[in-house]
């Protein structure tokens, strides 16, 4: 396994380089350069594995899957959304998600090209035949409301960059932004969100501050807490974080006056909810400044010596985060909206705490769901079976072979490229007795872990052969700190 053929000292600075991506230029799941530094646990999952399954039981479960997967045709996105009989093959969704307010697209690997297509052929259909008319991105709320606010004026490419992490940042995933654009001016836009509270580059701009006085103030704060948070000056941060603090209390402030209520409903008309988004984007900040930065620095600090208490701490700092931000657009924002959210499988599976071999064994946001909400929900995660995949810091990585029996290895039974199962409404019998114990599968395609698919996702649709995506590069000179992710 990969976790065994990498020394400590590369781990350490695999870290280094994650956490640092993840202060500059947060690419939504920075973590995943943690787990080879976790080395002991990965034992735990090999150990698990070791005890083989008969050849016999794995045949029952690979046959099982064949006799039950659904073959998409294509994950190609459709251009105009209007061609007959567009997505036929997703029509064995519309019962699984007839009653469901939230559909969870997950991927494992942020850097797969044939994720970001899948996936936007999935929004399109649950956008035009089931109604989801909210995307959610793990990126930042800030970000994603005012590049939303703004998508009719300029290119999709251009929304791409202002929106979402630059980790997304590519040529598979422009048909979702020129859908976007071309639907957010009908009776049925789709609109744009986030719910992380990250900092991300480009930095929250201040054209919707009518002082520009406190704007100027504004793009200065953000540099010097961008600063903060990628480095370890514990000390010297914690003597300016009040002033710091301070500016985003005096933008609160200035956002809910009369004059600058004014200002908004001028330079955006049709956005009345922006007000409220720039306001949460605000509080986060200041709980930002206040919390989370102190746990960045410290990770930055600790890690040299080999330490993950403080980066625990932060991942679960930013998933109870991200969870009250989406449960926040759900209830108060968009509460008769159904929504797509988009992210990383370990952020939106279902019990996170269980997976063996993750870095963070916590809670994240999917875990932390009401029951309620869990119940209103339908969670999928994306697994590839063989190709390259690329990391946040776009190195390319052969996806490790699909071990017999593990997720991998009874999805690609069936001999379909793209194939989808249900687990949610299964009952277990012979042949599906595998999603109901513990099973083996690759995180970003090399990682090991183990858990109980059936407890993690309602259901799983598996790529063969991917590949890295074609990347777009930033061609804004003030966004040099882009290139590090």
């Amino acid at each position: 396994m990969i976790y065994f053929r990498k020394r400590k000292t590369g781990a350490v600075l695999a870290l280094t380089t994650a956490i640092l991506a993840s202060s500059l230029y947060p690419t939504g799941h920075a973590g995943v350069a943690a787990a080879s530094a976790m080395e002991t646990i990965q034992g735990q999952v090999t150990q698990v594995q070791s005890a083989k399954t008969s050849d016999e039981k794995i045949a029952e479960w690979n046959e099982w899957a064949k006799d039950h997967a659904y073959r998409l045709d294509s994950i190609q996105p459709v251009k105009t959304g209007q061609e007959p009989d567009s997505f036929s093959d997703l029509n064995m969704l519309k019962p699984l998600l007839y009653d469901k307010r939230i559909v969870f697209l997950g991927e494992s690997s942020h850097g797969v090209a044939e994720f970001n297509l899948a996936k936007t052929r999935l929004i399109q259909f649950l956008h035009q035949e089931m109604g989801y008319n909210v995307l959610a991105f793990e990126s930042g709320l800030s970000n994603t409301s005012l590049a939303n606010a703004t998508i009719t004026q300029q290119s999709p490419e251009h929304t791409m960059k202002n929106s979402i992490f630059g980790v997304w940042w590519s040529k598979e995933i422009t048909p979702l932004f020129d859908y976007l654009k071309a639907n957010a001016q009908t009776d049925q836009p789709l609109i744009l969100t986030g719910f992380d509270m990250q900092l991300q580059f480009p930095l929250l701009d201040s054209n919707w501050l009518k002082d520009q006085k406190l704007a100027k103030r504004l793009a200065q704060t953000e540099q010097k807490l961008s600063e903060f948070s990628a480095g370890t000056d514990l000390k010297v941060y914690r003597a300016e974080k009040n002033e710091i603090i301070q500016v985003y209390k005096d933008v609160l402030q200035s956002l809910k006056t009369k004059a600058n209520q004014t200002h908004l409903q001028k330079e955006y008309p049709n956005q009345p909810k922006l007000a409220m988004l720039l306001e949460r984007s605000l509080n986060d900040r200041i709980r930002v400044a206040r919390e989370y930065v102190d746990l960045s620095i410290r990770s930055m600090a600790e890690m040299n010596e080999g330490k993950m208490e403080s980066f625990i701490d932060s991942m679960e700092w930013r998933d109870q985060a991200m969870h009250d931000n989406l449960m926040w657009l759900a209830t108060e924002v968009y509460p008769n909206e159904k929504f797509i959210v988009w992210g990383h499988n370990d952020h939106i599976r279902k019990a996170q705490s269980e997976v063996m071999g993750s870095p963070y064994p916590i809670a994240l946001m999917g875990e932390k769901l009401s029951k309620e909400m869990k119940q209103s929900s339908y969670v999928i995660g994306l697994y590839a079976s063989s190709g390259q995949t690329a990391d946040n810091a776009r190195e390319l990585h052969a996806v490790e072979p699909a071990e017999p029996g593990s997720i991998e290895g009874i999805m690609s039974a069936t001999n379909a490229k793209y194939s989808f199962l249900d687990m949610r409404y299964q009952s277990r019998e012979t042949g599906n007795s595998w999603m109901f114990e513990p099973r083996f599968a690759y995180s970003w395609g090399i990682y090991p872990e183990s858990f109980v698919p059936r407890d993690q996702y309602d259901g799983i649709l598996m790529i063969d052969d991917v590949h890295p995506p074609q990347y777009i590069r930033s061609s804004s000179s003030g966004s040099k700190e882009q290139t590090k992710e």
